[in-house]
């Protein structure tokens, strides 16, 4: 069978895996049924050697879908709210900072002196940008992509699973405007998103498939435009694709390389979900906030996995997606500069 045929089975197969997961999981009552089922049926079947295929453009699809889902919720009541919050938001990249600095310290114990490995993978951002500083900067592109792959596999699956059991959903809900699927209004509000998804991706932007489609929605949304709803059958594939890429990245071969290793990034991660507990809960009294919702937005999962976990446990949204996507922004301008301003200070007081 030609490669291409044999991939596009393989992804269908993997598609079909993932629906029933889905499905299964949702008849269980777990917590976020269409990307949790997924991700951990994709996960066992290729750390089984089964070897489950993702596709690129479904989990940009994905990404979309989310993106919008997400920007219909900053609607010009809500914005007017998130602006007292600034001040919480900058108190939120600065523990995102003394996290991983933390974490960074911790893996540079079990990495033989990997400074550029250790320091990229304790990096609260996305997987692909990290790996590539890491690489930019002689580091282990592997090590930093599996302790991304590992500490955001670890919080999705823990926090939803832990606010289950306490019993935390629906505290602080948030709603977008409009709940009726207009479909001329859709299609414009789909057309906009790409053209947002578009203009970033042409200014090579990191991650324009949520970041384009959240931003072009926001600006929308918070105007007072009211161009449609989204279908909730949409949000969930977008979900299903994002849990299907996630959890293909776990192979054999993941779960033999550096064990060590991963017991570090394991151990590490949920270090740093009980940290952010405790400074949620603090950070929530500041500012007359939820520590439920301050956790999903300080806790080091991704923008997509977080702002999904809000939006089924109805956990203010908006502001849980504002404190990922102000530290994302954070992250990945500030990380390399610091790196190499910590580095030549280490190089300072050892000359």
């Amino acid at each position: 069978m030609p490669p291409r045929l044999e991939r596009a089975r393989r992804v269908g197969l993997t598609l079909v895996l993932a629906l029933a997961a889905a499905l299964a999981a949702g008849q269980l009552r777990l917590p976020l049924p269409w990307m949790i089922g997924p991700l951990l049926a994709t996960a066992a079947c290729g750390m089984a050697g089964l070897k489950p295929a993702s596709s690129n453009r479904l989990r940009n699809a994905g990404l979309w879908m989310i993106g919008v889902a997400l920007g219909l919720y900053f609607t010009p009541s809500v914005m007017a709210l998130l602006l007292p919050l600034a001040p919480a938001l900058l108190v939120g990249i600065g523990w995102a900072f003394l996290m991983a600095y933390g974490f960074y310290r911790m893996l540079l114990r079990v990495n033989g002196g990997d400074h550029a490995s250790a320091f990229f993978s304790a990096a609260i951002g996305g997987a692909s940008e990290m790996a590539l500083l890491a690489e930019r900067h002689g580091g282990r592109v592997d090590r930093v992509a599996a302790a991304h792959s590992l500490r955001v596999l670890l919080v999705v699956v823990l926090i939803p699973f832990g606010f289950k059991l306490a019993g935390i959903h629906g505290i602080d809900p948030t709603v977008p405007a409009l709940q009726e699927v207009r479909p001329l209004g859709l299609v414009l509000l789909l057309a906009a998103s790409a053209a947002g998804m578009a203009l970033l991706a042409l200014l090579r932007a990191p991650n324009p498939w949520v970041l384009g489609a959240l931003l072009v929605t926001l600006l929308i949304t918070a105007a007072g435009v009211q161009l449609s709803a989204l279908p909730k059958a949409a949000s969930n594939a977008g979900q299903l694709f994002i849990g299907v890429a996630l959890g293909s990245r776990f192979t054999v071969d993941f779960a033999r390389s550096a064990p060590r290793w991963l017991a570090a990034v394991a151990a590490g991660t949920l270090a740093m979900i009980a940290a952010s507990a405790g400074f949620a809960w603090l950070l929530a009294q500041l500012f007359g906030l939820h520590p439920a919702t301050v956790l999903l937005g300080t806790t080091p999962g991704g923008i997509a996995e977080m702002s999904i976990t809000a939006k089924v446990l109805q956990l203010g949204v908006p502001v849980v997606t504002a404190f990922h996507v102000t530290r994302y922004i954070a992250v990945l301008t500030l990380t390399a500069p610091l790196y190499r301003w910590l580095r030549a200070r280490a190089a300072a007081r050892t000359g």
